[in-house]
């Protein structure tokens, strides 16, 4: 099966449609204020129209109001949600689509919390002091591997470039990869290039 590729932070058609263009499976907008790569609802719910169906459009939040999230849902035409903060099990699956939480790691101390939250897929980004996620920090993906054992859906994430996903998805064999800083020209823009590269490097695995 395919590793499915997400290219996360998104905040302008162009590059949503470049992400598509790249080969991306999956697009990911954050609906947190606090992140260089936040988008308004307004303006995902104009971007979103514009791209293919089949395209995976997930919302990224970081412990939202119910309100945001559904009003996130209705006007940008979701099909599945992103937990970045301290959401409960029961928050992350309340809204009635797919839903994916995801776990900053620092340790295998880190890795007793995925068990309690029965969402449809795993997010493992890197620890960081400085934010939430899209800090462009790996980490160690050893970790990973036992993640993966666990029998559920893993996307991987967390410092990831189109030098080093090949390797990654060698080693920690995930069900995806998701990226943002290392296919950026700046927060919040895209290179063009990098999105067509890293793509290519996740495929080149499969071949």
């Amino acid at each position: 099966m395919s590793v499915r590729v997400k290219i996360c932070g998104n905040t302008n058609v162009d590059d949503a449609l470049a992400a598509v263009d790249a080969g991306a499976d999956a697009l990911g907008f954050i609906f947190c204020d606090q992140s260089p790569r936040h988008v308004i609802v307004t303006d995902a719910a104009a971007i979103v129209p514009q791209l293919p169906t089949l395209i995976m459009k997930v919302g990224v939040f970081v412990n939202p109001s119910e309100e945001l999230v559904m009003r996130a849902i209705g006007e940008c035409g979701l099909n599945m949600l992103q937990f970045h903060g301290s959401e409960t099990p029961e928050f992350c699956t309340q809204f009635g689509l797919m839903s994916m939480k995801a776990f900053r790691i620092r340790d295998a101390e880190s890795l007793k919390a995925l068990p309690d939250y029965q969402t449809d897929a795993w997010l493992l980004d890197a620890w960081s002091s400085k934010a939430m996620g899209g800090t462009g920090e790996t980490f160690n993906w050893d970790l990973a591997v036992e993640a993966v054992k666990l029998g559920r859906p893993v996307f991987l994430a967390g410092g990831l470039t189109p030098g080093n996903v090949s390797e990654a998805i060698r080693i920690v064999r995930p069900f995806g990869v998701d990226v943002s800083s290392g296919v950026e020209a700046s927060p919040g823009k895209k290179d063009h290039a990098k999105l067509k590269e890293f793509v290519k490097a996740v495929r080149s695995v499969e071949a």
